[in-house]
């Protein structure tokens, strides 16, 4: 469905939505009339205080009407509409938004968004309420709003597209601002459907920008309250032990679990949307971080099958490719860094699993340590770059560089971590299998090799005693590499 008013702004702060505005998407809201008085005019600004009065009672005189209409839920008369997109277009400015705040106009919005039948009347009353909220003072008093709040959770499970991304603007918003945080997400423990709900626009939903920022909500909630992540997740595993043990009374879909719809999500995002792939794939690595996580993860052979699945084809397939420039890491860093994360935690958590035995993953190896390759090239790029400019470096560069260079071991220690782990179950059938399809040579096992010492060192003695077994020449030639090696096999 086409907007004609301002969209998603992609942002929660007031800065980023201000500059993302196409001032050419409506017409240019009403100004005061230079005769005029001048106490017309809102705050510094040139709109009107009149107008913007005698439309948000129009506003009101419409759903009072509405109400009584049966053949009035899709329809919004055009000059309605306009006037009330100009609105939305003026709630983008403080002084005009404090206005709104004094004049009481949530309480309005509230009763037409209670009252109105027509879908894009109401995305468009969020959408004003979602430029509000970006204003510390009204986003505090809108918050503070139960009746509103219990609302604006209800409108989550409304089938309109267009309303349910502004209201998931207004909700990241909101759980932004460190003042109403603690609003919302009491407000969201007490309402179990949020979830559902959520869950059902993940798995139904083709729009990409609406998959994107409610993704973000769920990253955001996740990040801010852990126990609501369990909860969420405890919901899920009760349906799958009940069902497994035959017990349960519900129908099978009464409770939707998380994780299949986080990578429905996912996929629909793969293609089109980057950046929302990457905010999926670090909720994923949030609930690795809780037991019950881990469980929605692996404890069903399907659910597992699929996220494995999903994540190698990503690692291996998309991500740090052959053909790509090493510094590539500096923009897949993210990203990386949560699908290693979770498939190391799957892989040290369900090693029996079929999908993720050694033999069945050798193209993994080879992934793995290409991007410690890159890595290895990153740094050393960014080892020259800082030794050239170190004198002329603003404090600024040097934060970046080092946010860079933060980020990129974070990347590295992950990725370590997960190859020490898988070097340590190689047999001699896999190893030989790995030489003939060419995902292990002497360069790559060095490189990995390079990279585990010396704290991983169990690991690589444990490989290159099996090496020694497989492939004699290969192994002599690591220790050549690596005398110290010699002492330990």
């Amino acid at each position: 469905m086409e907007k004609n008013c301002v969209g998603d702004s992609g942002d929660s702060s007031p800065e980023h939505s201000q500059s993302n505005f196409e001032m050419d998407r409506n017409p240019s809201p009403p100004v005061s009339d230079d005769e005029g008085p001048a106490e017309d005019s809102i705050g510094n600004t040139i709109y009107s205080k009149h107008w913007l009065f005698s439309t948000l009672t129009k506003l009101i005189e419409v759903v009072t009407t509405e109400k009584n209409k049966q053949d009035s839920q899709e329809d919004l008369d055009e000059e309605m509409e306009n006037e009330i997109c100009k609105v939305w277009d003026m709630s983008m400015d403080e002084d005009v938004t404090i206005f709104l705040q004094e004049f009481n106009a949530p309480e309005i919005l509230l009763r037409v968004i209670a009252k109105s039948r027509c879908c894009r009347l109401t995305e468009i009353c969020v959408g004003i309420l979602g430029n509000m909220v970006c204003f510390a003072e009204s986003c505090v008093s809108i918050s503070k709003n139960d009746d509103l709040g219990e609302v604006l959770l209800l409108l989550l499970c409304d089938s309109d597209p267009p309303t349910l991304l502004e209201t998931s603007r207004l909700l990241l918003t909101c759980l932004s601002r460190v003042e109403v945080t603690n609003t919302w997400i009491e407000r969201i423990h007490k309402r179990p459907s949020v979830c559902d709900n959520i869950c059902f626009i993940m798995t139904s939903s083709t729009n990409v920008d609406l998959l994107m920022k409610i993704g973000e909500v769920v990253d955001k909630l996740f990040d801010l309250d852990e126990e609501l992540m369990i909860n969420w997740l405890k919901r899920g595993l009760r349906q799958q032990e009940e069902q497994a043990a035959g017990d349960s009374e519900d129908e099978p879909s009464s409770v939707i679990e998380l994780v299949p719809c986080l990578l429905e999500a996912a996929k629909q995002l793969r293609s089109d949307n980057p950046e929302g792939l990457d905010v999926y794939m670090h909720i994923l690595q949030l609930l690795t971080t809780v037991d019950e996580g881990i469980q929605a993860i692996v404890q069903s052979s399907e659910v597992g099958k699929e996220t494995w699945s999903l994540l190698c084809d990503l690692t291996c397939n998309e991500l740090c490719q052959a053909d790509d420039p090493p510094l590539i890491l500096q923009e897949q860093k993210s990203i990386l860094s949560s699908i290693l994360a979770v498939m190391s935690v799957m892989f040290s958590s369900r090693t029996d699993q079929e999908y993720m035995k050694i033999e069945t993953n050798m193209p993994l190896i080879s992934s793995l340590v290409r991007i410690l390759q890159n890595l290895e090239d990153c740094q050393k790029k960014t080892v020259g770059y800082s030794k050239l400019s170190k004198a002329d470096e603003t404090d600024s560069e040097k934060t970046v560089l080092y946010e860079e260079d933060f980020h990129l071991k974070i990347l590295k220690d992950i990725c370590v971590e997960f190859v020490s782990n898988i070097l340590i179950l190689l047999t001699k059938e896999s190893i030989l299998e790995g030489l003939k399809q060419e995902h292990l040579n002497e360069q790559k096992c060095s490189c990995a090799i390079r990279n585990l010492l010396p704290l991983y060192c169990t690991a690589v003695e444990s490989f290159i005693k099996v090496v020694h077994e497989a492939d004699k020449k290969l192994a002599v030639a690591l220790e050549n590499n690596f005398p110290t090696l010699r002492d330990h096999t």
